[in-house]
């Protein structure tokens, strides 16, 4: 399952997920305490990918652990805008993909790949992709109004 049918969410998630926000990657070390690390994502195909390689905690966690949860929201002061996505599956460290990540970087960075800064462009040899297949996906609208 990759989001609620949308006459279920109370906002569009998919445009959501095509937004250049943060994730919050949730995995569980090898001592069984949980780590969070914020990532930029790319939302394809019903999975969540990352870029990652050896200089990567999460990757180790994944390979160890598959079980991850992610949230991606957004917490708006001016525009009272509290929107979240909320996330549970399972993750797997993959080959590394040269046009998808640079998919993923465009979000951040811009179309022109001449302005990214060099380790955005020179990918590590050891450069990985992690795929995370959400099972379970709450999408949720916390927004408030002003009186």
């Amino acid at each position: 399952m990759a989001l609620p049918d949308s006459a279920e969410q109370p906002f569009d998630a998919e445009a959501f997920l095509a937004r250049p926000l943060v994730a919050r990657v949730a995995t569980t070390a090898s001592d069984g305490a949980p780590t969070v690390r914020p990532v930029w994502f790319l939302w394809e195909e019903g999975a969540l990918w990352w870029i990652t390689g050896s200089y990567s905690v999460v990757s180790k966690h994944v390979a160890a652990d598959p079980r991850v949860s992610v949230v991606v929201d957004t917490c708006d002061l001016q525009s009272l805008e509290f929107l979240q996505v909320l996330m549970h599956g399972r993750a797997e460290v993959v080959a590394f993909d040269a046009d998808l990540a640079r998919r993923k970087l465009r979000r951040y960075l811009g179309q022109d790949e001449a302005t990214w800064p060099a380790d955005f462009t020179d990918f590590a040899a050891d450069a990985r992709l992690v795929r995370f297949v959400p099972h379970r996906t709450v999408v949720r609208d916390l927004s408030k109004t002003r009186p």
